[in-house]
């Protein structure tokens, strides 16, 4: 693509990162008249990321079918994502109200399948250049703002300037680093490993999510009849882990109640993981640049939110920025007035999740009001399908703790105390004196 003569840019935005996030806000800025130069480090066009849950909570649902690719990943064979969690009162099982809409939903996929998929549709959108081999290893500095990437290229080093940057590179963003953006880390008292099994049956062929308070799993169906199962232990248990990888995580797994029968399954992975995963939070703009996905907030991966909040933060700041980004539409000032309106939205749709999800990554025993609200959940229908709303993020979490919500709870554990409890007057004797 050639630099457009009037504003001395080669694009209107580079985006670093031609994953999830960075894929979607391509495609949304460039369907939107935005010129965009997608750049991915690694060579390989199938490139995808390992460390992940495969799963897409239900609020990205509306993104991917303003992508168009609901039926690209149906076709895939991707599993819609219900589950079932388990908790020490009981199994919460979600289901829809009798004569009720379904519940919200969106799709297990791995990201074998998915990252290729939605980088494939990105390079064929009009508009965009899906530059591969390209790294990002500085930026270019302008009156006091970013005006653009150098990038190392399989045909060397290389300038390339557009009125915004967007870091979709990952929790270890070199766009924000280079761009000296402030961020937060936050530590987890919990590790991961995780492995991939063919043929193996899952109840009701449901996902399964363990809350062993504090320990944590989850066996997530995929496609081709492939299960991710994940173990995230607290760190008292990390030992255990590093003297026997491959028992430990088999003992975890059998153990579970309900345990997925892996012994008679497939394994076709290796059992791979991390044993420092913290969560970040970093501002998600500075003059010229926007950070999107796991460059702006990286989550637990146990409440399996990263892949949704990296497609919808991509489609919030296609929103707030195209119109401003554009070559000769937006007025002077307008692009960092966008960026603002990003950012507060950024803010406001994800700072009390992460604020949740921060405190309990801390391994911690659940507090009162989660035991409310999980013993609830494990013996109410309705206060369910509360939590599936708040699990999928699709409500916040002042809504998910309103006081209907609290109250409700109460109610639903108080009635089930009282059904629980002897008759008055059990142990006397029936016969009079």
């Amino acid at each position: 693509m050639t630099r457009p003569e009037s504003t001395g840019y080669d694009y209107d935005v580079v985006v670093s990162g031609a994953s999830l996030a960075g894929s979607a806000a391509a495609i949304l800025l460039a369907r939107r008249g935005v010129r965009v130069a997608l750049l991915e480090r690694r060579s390989d066009p199938d490139a995808y990321k390992v460390l992940c849950t495969h799963s897409i909570t239900a609020n990205a649902y509306p993104v991917l079918d303003e992508l168009g690719l609901v039926p690209a990943i149906e076709k895939a064979g991707a599993v819609r994502n219900e589950a079932r969690w388990y908790t020490r009162w009981g199994w919460i099982e979600p289901k829809a109200a009798p004569g009720g809409p379904e519940l919200p939903y969106a799709y297990n996929i791995r990201r074998s399948t998915l990252d290729p998929m939605i980088r494939s549709r990105a390079g064929g959108t009009p508009g965009v250049d899906l530059l591969l081999g390209h790294q990002v290893t500085g930026l270019v500095r302008e009156a006091g703002r970013t005006a653009g990437v150098r990038a190392s290229t399989p045909q060397g080093e290389r300038e390339i300037r557009a009125r915004l940057v967007v870091g979709a590179d990952g929790k270890d963003s070199a766009v924000a680093k280079y761009a000296g953006v402030p961020g937060r880390e936050y530590e987890n008292g919990r590790f991961g490993y995780f492995a991939h099994f063919r043929d193996l049956p899952l109840h009701g062929g449901l996902g399964h999510t363990w809350f062993l308070d504090p320990d944590m799993a989850y066996a997530f169906p995929n496609e081709d009849g492939v299960t991710v199962i994940a173990v995230l232990p607290s760190k008292k248990w990390l030992q255990a882990f590093r003297e026997d990888l491959e028992g430990s995580f088999l003992a975890f797994v059998r153990a579970l109640p309900e345990a997925p029968p892996i012994d008679s399954a497939e394994r076709i992975t290796k059992i791979t993981g991390t044993v420092n995963y913290p969560l970040h939070s970093r501002r998600p703009t500075a003059p010229g640049v926007a950070l999107i996905g796991d460059a702006a907030l990286t989550g637990d991966p146990l409440w399996g939110v990263g892949c949704g909040w990296a497609l919808e933060s991509a489609q919030w700041l296609a929103e707030a920025v195209a119109q401003a980004a554009a070559t000769g539409r937006g007025a002077p000032g307008d692009l960092d007035a966008s960026l603002v309106a990003y950012a507060r939205r950024h803010r406001r749709r994800l700072r009390g999740h992460q604020y949740l999800a921060a405190d309990f990554a801390k391994a911690r025993p659940f507090n009162p009001l989660e035991r409310l609200m999980f013993s609830a959940a494990a013996r109410d229908e309705a206060v369910a399908r509360h939590m599936h709303l708040f699990g999928s993020r699709l409500i916040s979490p002042l809504r998910f703790l309103n006081p209907v919500a609290v109250a409700t709870a109460s109610a639903v554990n108080l009635r089930h105390r009282r059904a629980a409890a002897p008759p008055p007057h059990a142990h006397l004797s029936r016969t009079e004196p």
